[in-house]
């Protein structure tokens, strides 16, 4: 029995790997976000500076532990079989419900998760026993511990609430003090702002947070205790200097100073306060099979484990083991990155392809809020009113963006976020309280980017929308972690630990479901980005990033209308459902076209605007191309899907020759666009006339034929449907074709004025 409990250990530990692996993916976002959304330095130089953080803030977490063992409910209550049930079902429940949310890049809690798994689990274990002993549900409080649980889920959510106020005030105000154009008043507020942001970070990182450290004695603690008062003086006072002559000798940037030093502190304060979520359960594990091991002929199944609610130190080598895996996860995952965009996304000063759509509550919300703005304005004097607006000028910034694109928000933002998020996560882990830091860094970069105005009219719905679905799926993330655990202790009592043997093979399963679902689907959004992507700024890159783009896709619509009607004559239902999925995605790629129009056009110099109107023509008709696509694909595969009567002859063979004929045509067309050939034009177009009048006799002789033999009225309307279409999409890739001719036309009328103007 003592092996079987021992290879329960070594999974343990195996999942704890796993779990910090998934966990880091989650939670890099937390200290990421900020640096990164500013380019405050290279990416690399970010990541050092962030692993740097994790690796000492990893030796902070002894304390924490404890939340593990006892924060929960009473290890006392419980035998060490139901004991070790109750920590296999959460790092099971954890590695596979943290996986799931990284793969589709929503930040959620690990705090929260490792909490409500715990409580599932052992509410599991303890409504067994009740029944077992045939005890009132009252009888739960002696197995739970009610007070700390809710203590615990009523400080998170309060967290959230606090974070954004929080971070919403601190950023108006700096706002105010510094403006966008901050390079103006850096050099007088920069080096005090500095020194209370490093001062604050110092307090609560290496004076609040040493409590928790595992190398740090009591003697030392009483030390700090003691000179709290001479070191947060000493630190105000010396920082503030030193920033201010490295300012005043060297030029020196106190603010990518504060954003580094601040994702350093949040990385630190990120592992002394998460890391109990990824090793705490597999540690607490260790510790039962260690006591039970030494009461040597002890029954599993009746001994109590009371031991367990003492206090333990954890070894800080396994600390700092654990910090090297997340540092090295750090490095390597991609998932990170994803959950990083999400945050970025609806914290961006600007407008962007917003991820999310809108929704009823976000138009309220939105409209309340331009109400309470009229009230507002009406009260504050106009001249007062004006002098705030000038501070918050974002004309500077823009000036920025185009110089260095891809800058979410700038340093005074970041060092804000990094600043706020840092003390408030440092305080609840002085405390012992297993704070949610996603939580908290997700409010306060909401927060922050709500004062700064980056929740203008044009993003302010999606945005909220983002946020609530965000906020959604942690709740998502409470239930499901409550249920699961639940679930997976009681199969695991059940079948004797037997539960196991199917249960690990299906966590893998659904890991490596997930990490192949994430990788096609950045794939995909690489793909996107790099259609929509404008190289240079000129018109001729332009034209060249357009004729490319539009070219593969209409050769993609080809070629998708060919296999439709083949499949549809051929009756393969699951091929044309593999066909519909792909029409979704060329319209989301012709969609994504669009949204960049606006940004493409800033990108275009003056010369070279002649041919904006074209270039706008051209992805206006590829949307209307795909529409039609759309409307041939779909109610081919509900045809098949419904299992209607197949196509008659005539239809079969008019549509395969009708179909051919537009494959050679879209063929030619991709050709001369792609070569920039517009001499024989007219030729295509008249051969686009010709296409669509051979479509219109193909139908006035299924009007006869109807009226002959009637057949099947659906299959009927789908074929005149499909020619109506097709139709359209004929037209539509020749008014592409004739748009892309004027485009070169223009372009190059615009490329030979800049020639003059230079000579």
């Amino acid at each position: 029995m003592d092996k079987v409990f021992l290879i329960i250990v070594i999974v343990l530990f195996v999942l704890a790997i796993s779990d910090l692996i998934i966990g880091v993916s989650n939670d890099a976002v937390n200290f990421l976000n900020s640096a990164i959304g500013a380019k405050t330095a290279p990416l690399h130089i970010i990541l050092i500076v962030a692993g740097a953080g994790v690796l000492i803030g990893a030796t902070f977490s002894s304390g924490m532990m404890e939340v593990a063992r006892k924060g929960i409910f009473f290890p006392g209550a419980f035998s060490f079989t139901n004991i070790m049930i109750i920590f296999l079902a959460v790092m099971l429940t954890d590695v596979i419900l943290l996986d799931l949310f990284n793969t589709f890049g929503l930040p959620t809690s690990t705090t929260v998760s490792i909490v409500f798994e715990l409580l599932g689990a052992a509410v599991g274990m303890s409504i067994l026993i009740i029944t077992r002993k045939g005890q009132e549900l009252s009888a739960m409080s002696g197995y739970i511990n009610s007070g700390k649980a809710l203590a615990i889920i009523f400080g998170i959510l309060l967290s959230v609430v606090i974070a954004f106020t929080v971070g919403a005030f601190v950023q108006y105000i700096s706002r105010l003090i510094f403006t966008f154009n901050y390079e103006k008043t850096i050099k007088y507020f920069g080096a005090i702002w500095g020194g209370i942001a490093i001062t604050a970070i110092t307090y609560f990182i290496l004076i609040k947070g040493a409590k928790g450290a595992s190398f740090m004695t009591d003697e030392y603690l009483a030390w700090i205790k003691t000179h709290t008062l001479i070191i947060l003086g000493s630190s105000l006072l010396i920082w503030t200097i030193i920033l201010q002559l490295l300012f005043w000798a060297f030029r020196f940037n106190i603010l990518k100073f504060i954003v580094l030093t601040g994702t350093f502190a949040l990385a630190m304060a990120f592992a002394g306060n998460d890391l109990v979520n990824f090793i705490g359960v597999p540690l607490a594990g260790f510790e039962s099979f260690r006591i039970f091991f030494k009461a040597e002929g002890t029954n599993p199944d009746g001994f109590l484990m009371s031991s367990l609610a003492g206090q333990v130190e954890t070894p800080t080598l396994l600390l700092l083991i654990a910090g090297l895996i997340m540092v090295i996860t750090l490095w390597l995952s991609r998932k990170a990155r994803s959950v990083v965009k999400t945050t970025l996304n609806l914290s961006d000063q600007y407008q962007v392809n917003e991820r999310f759509e809108s929704s009823f509550l976000a138009r309220s919300l939105v409209r309340q809020a331009l109400t309470i703005n009229k009230g507002v304005q009406k009260i504050i004097p106009g001249s007062f009113a004006k002098k705030i607006e000038k501070r918050f000028d974002t004309s500077y910034f823009k000036k920025q963006v185009k110089k260095n694109p891809g800058i979410s928000f700038d340093l005074i933002r970041a060092s804000v976020n990094l600043v706020v998020a840092s003390i408030l996560i440092a305080f609840a882990t002085s405390l012992k309280l297993p704070l949610s830091t996603t939580y908290v860094t997700f409010m306060v970069a909401m927060g922050s980017s709500l004062a700064d105005g980056a929740w203008g009219r044009e993003s302010a719905v999606y945005r909220i929308t983002g946020v609530v679905t965000v906020v959604g799926g942690w709740f998502f993330t409470a239930l499901s972690a409550f249920t699961i655990s639940l679930l997976i202790a009681l199969v695991l009592k059940w079948t004797h630990f037997y539960g196991l043997i199917v249960l690990i093979p299906l966590a893998i399963m659904l890991i490596v479901k997930s990490h192949l679902v994430h990788s096609k689907k950045t794939a995909s959004e690489v793909k996107e980005t790099e259609k929509s992507r404008i190289s240079s700024l000129d018109g001729d890159s332009v034209y060249d990033n357009c004729s490319e783009n539009v070219s593969n896709m209409l050769m993609a619509a080809a070629k998708i209308l060919d296999r439709s009607v083949e499949f549809l004559i051929k009756e393969k239902r699951k091929k044309l459902k593999e066909n519909v999925k792909s029409v979704k995605q060329l319209n989301k790629e012709a969609k994504a076209l669009k949204k960049e129009i606006p940004n493409t056009l800033q990108k275009l110099t003056e010369e070279s605007f002649e041919s904006s109107h074209n270039y706008i023509e051209i992805i206006d008709y590829l949307r209307e191309m795909m529409h039609s696509l759309s409307f041939i694909v779909n109610p081919c595969y509900e045809h098949v899907d419904n299992n209607h009567a197949p196509l008659t002859k005539f239809q079969t063979e008019r549509l395969t020759e009708m179909i051919k004929d537009i494959t050679e045509y879209t063929t030619e067309v991709v050709g001369l666009i792609s070569n920039s050939e517009y001499k024989n034009a007219e030729k295509l177009i008249n051969k686009a006339l010709s296409l669509n009048e051979k479509i219109t006799q193909i139908r006035k002789k299924q009007l006869k034929l109807i009226k002959k033999e009637p057949g099947s009225t659906r299959t009927n309307m789908l074929f005149m449907d499909i020619l109506n279409e097709v139709k359209n999409t004929i037209l539509y890739i020749n008014n592409i074709f004739k748009s892309f001719r004027d485009f070169a036309k223009n372009n190059q009328f615009a490329n030979l004025k800049s020639i003059q103007k230079r000579i």
